[in-house]
């Protein structure tokens, strides 16, 4: 094949702690499924030894593309540069904390595989490990968001999705674009569901977004998309006269 079927799409920041467990464990599964993948690890200006790790990694031998930022520009931007590089004809995101199970990518791919007709499948997370006051905010969150957008989506602060490549074609990249993904493709006509996923604790480090950091724009980001609803361009079949 001329480019791998599957690219996995892995943003770090300053996850020194844990990045060589992640990358090890993922790397692992992939092989162990016997797929033809590549694996895109983004650094989103890291100010530890996330980067040196990562060469390290792919000095022993791991299949790994890396790519620097200069600095810290989001998750989104951090998304947008390994979507940019894959060339896989699925592409897989999940977080680089650790509380992605590897184990579902296996379960993503195939939901996506089983129906030509979906362009996306999002993860939607069991059992969550985060604090009582996190798993209402974000519950909170999403009867917001679903409200303003007009959309449903059970849990949009879950990144792990599988999504054909073809279907990011004409995808334009905000900062928050991670998190209203699924409703950006549904508006542009697509179909994308969602599956039950596993949610681990996180060892390690921290968590890199608080509440008060994403609450505003999120409120911001949800009327955005609201409007971005009410003015796309829907497609339409056309004829083609040719001279």
């Amino acid at each position: 094949m001329t480019a791998a079927e599957l690219s996995i799409v892995v943003p770090f920041y300053n996850e020194e702690s844990l990045v060589t467990q992640i990358t090890e464990e993922i790397v692992a599964t992939l092989q162990s499924l016997k797929l033809d993948f590549e694996f895109i690890a983004i650094d989103d200006g890291s100010r530890d030894g996330t980067v040196a790790l990562l060469q390290q990694l792919r000095d022993r031998g791991l299949p790994l593309k890396i790519i620097v930022h200069e600095g810290n520009h989001g998750q989104s931007a951090a998304l947008a540069s390994g979507l940019r590089f894959a060339g896989g004809e699925i592409i897989v995101m999940m977080d680089g904390d650790g509380q992605h199970d590897p184990s579902d990518i296996e379960l993503l791919v195939r939901t996506l595989k089983a129906d030509a007709g979906v362009a996306c499948v999002c993860g939607v997370r069991g059992r969550r490990h985060d604090s009582f006051v996190k798993r209402v905010a974000s519950r909170l969150a999403n009867r917001f968001r679903n409200f303003i957008t007009g959309d449903q989506v059970t849990d949009a602060g879950c990144t792990f999705r599988a999504v054909r490549r073809a279907a990011l074609a004409e995808l334009f990249v905000f900062n928050g674009m991670h998190r209203f993904l699924p409703t950006l493709l549904r508006i542009q006509g697509m179909l994308v569901r969602e599956i039950p996923v596993n949610h681990r604790r996180r060892h390690s480090g921290k968590s890199k977004y608080g509440i008060n950091d994403r609450l505003w724009r999120g409120i911001r980001d949800c009327f955005a998309m609201r409007w971005y609803r009410a003015r796309q361009v829907k497609n339409s079949r056309v004829k083609v006269l040719i001279a």
